[in-house]
This record gives C-alpha cells, sequence and structure tokens, in this order.
C-alpha cells in the first residue's frame, strides 16, 4: 500500500502534464503545502530556496518502483511520470486535489526563473539560504530576505531532541535559532529515523550551513535504556551516567566547552523530546558545573 503523500507526489506530476524540473517540483510541492490544512511535507531554506528532503527521499523511491524517472539534459533534470495513462490526481482528497489547481492556476505561464521569485517574495523565509536570490530579485526585494536571515550574535547554548518531528521541523528550529554547530551526543548514531542517522543528518545539516560532530563519548549505551517506565528508572540511569561516563570522560567535556566557546551558539541532540528524560540534560548540567562557565542556556 502506498503512503498517501507519495500519491500526493504522483498527483502534482500528473496535473503539471507529467513532467517537472527538480526545483520547479520542490517549488511547486511547496505552494501546494501552503493551501493544505494537513501539510503533507515540511520544508527548509536551502540552496535554491524551499527544499523538503522527505520528498526529495520519496521520489527517490517511487523512481525505484519505476512509477517516475528522473531524467537528465544539459539544460535540466526533470522528475517523469513513467505512467501517462495515469490517474493519480483523483485518488487524493479534494481538498488537495483542489490545493493543486489552484496552485497550477496561479503559476501558470510562470517560468522558472518567475516561479523562484514569486516563493522568494511571498514567503522570504525559505529564500534566506538560497546562493541565487541576489541574482533573481532586484537590491529592495533582497533587502526583504536579508532581513529574514539570522545572525545572533550573543553566545547561547541549546538542547534538542528529535522525537516526533521531521527532520525539516528540526532544521528549521536551529536555524531560528541561528545555531553554528550541532553536537550529536549519542553512542550510536544510526536511528529508526533514517533521515536522523549520523550521515544523513550530516549531510542535511551541512547543506544548510550548520557544522555537525559526533560525540559518542558522553553517550549511553542503548542496551542501559531498556525497561524505563518510569521518571524514577530514568532518574536511577541519569545518577549512574553522571556517576560513571561523565566522570570517565571529563575530557570529553571540556572538548565540547572548547566547542561552544569557538562556535558561540552551539546545540547538543539526542532523541528524546523531553530534556527530563534524556541524558543531554546531564551533560548541560555538568557544563554548568564547569569552571568559567557562564553561558545562558535554551531547550529547544
Amino acid at each position: 500500500m502506498m503512503y498517501y503523500r507519495r500519491k500526493l507526489i504522483l498527483g502534482v506530476l500528473e496535473e503539471f502534464g507529467g513532467k517537472l524540473n527538480h526545483t520547479n517540483f520542490q517549488k511547486i510541492l511547496f505552494l501546494v503545502t501552503r493551501k493544505q490544512t494537513q501539510k503533507y511535507f515540511d520544508f527548509v531554506p536551502y540552496k535554491y530556496g524551499c527544499f523538503s528532503f522527505q520528498a526529495n527521499q520519496d521520489l527517490l523511491t517511487l523512481g525505484k518502483y519505476d512509477l517516475i524517472k528522473s531524467a537528465t539534459t544539459q539544460k535540466s533534470s526533470n522528475w517523469i511520470l513513467t505512467n501517462e495513462d495515469s490517474n493519480f490526481l483523483y485518488e487524493l482528497k479534494k481538498e488537495d486535489q483542489s490545493a493543486i489547481k489552484s496552485v497550477k492556476r496561479k503559476i501558470d505561464g510562470l517560468v522558472q526563473k518567475d516561479l523562484i521569485k514569486y516563493t522568494y517574495l511571498n514567503y522570504p523565509f525559505y529564500a534566506t539560504k538560497s546562493q541565487i536570490a541576489n541574482g533573481i530579485l532586484s537590491k529592495e526585494e533582497f533587502s526583504k530576505i536579508r532581513k529574514q536571515q539570522r545572525n545572533i550574535e550573543r553566545q547561547e547554548f541549546f538542547t534538542i531532541g528529535y522525537e516526533g518531528i521531521s527532520l525539516e521541523t528540526y532544521l528549521n528550529k536551529l536555524i531560528i535559532n541561528d545555531i553554528k554547530l550541532l553536537c550529536d551526543v549519542r553512542k550510536n548514531s544510526l536511528s529508526m529515523k533514517y533521515e536522523f542517522s549520523k550521515s544523513q543528518l550530516r549531510n542535511a545539516c551541512e547543506s544548510i550551513g550548520i557544522k555537525y560532530v559526533h560525540i559518542p563519548e558522553l553517550g549511553i549505551d542503548s542496551d542501559r535504556r531498556q525497561e524505563l517506565n518510569t521518571m524514577s528508572d530514568y532518574n536511577r540511569l541519569f545518577e549512574e551516567y553522571e556517576n560513571t561516563t561523565l566522570k570517565k570522560n571529563h575530557q570529553s567535556l571540556k572538548d565540547l566547552f572548547q566547542l561552544v566557546n569557538d562556535y558561540k551558539r552551539v546545540a547538543i541532540t539526542c532523541f528524546e523530546k523531553e530534556v527530563c528524560m534524556c541524558h543531554r540534560g546531564r551533560v548541560l548540567k555538568a557544563l554548568i558545573a564547569l569552571p568559567d562557565w557562564d553561558i545562558p542556556y535554551k531547550h529547544l
């Protein structure tokens, strides 16, 4: 059974003639989601504007199933439906059919440059990482994008978990808070949520200008996280963690402190949404106890 969000992708391609430039597809799907009550894709500011890692992965998966193909020429790369007689659009909810048709009417006749410009001007936050905005927009228009860019000078420390949120939502939290460095304090950086595994998370961060480092020495072995049913169970685990791992790896803690001073705006990350149920809270506690620590902090 196909995920509904993949049907949405196929429906968009179908309505737009079965073929869309890679960049145009991302822009069009973004505009469709702006009209949805239930959004099936989230987006981040990226090299050419709004971009969904999830949609890109779904497109690759649909390619493996031979439902679409990617064709590259000297001029462009396109997503193409392989079945010209498909009827995916009408398998969608009426609201989503309407959203796709509405977007098509709105942008009908726009060439790629104009489509990109339209998304930049109407949704400037998503243009803040663009490498081409300055060449597409006027000085006055570009100044509106600059106003959306984060450039926070003060030093600050953050903790963040990825439980229950998309990669794009997670990355947007980092962007909005102008995080310069993400420190992964998981022992094992493989995740059941594939996009949060080490290589994928590092690539995603670095593609939007955030440096990623993994500090497994500050993690907790997975087998020690079994049978955590109550807050008391968590507290016992974290007390043991403080008395063993943190003491044994005091140098790693000092190294993290140095990174905080070097990069100024740093976040540590693990899985759990609630910091009280994650060892990153104890990492922060240990940092605060270090001499010379006077850095404000926030849990995202």
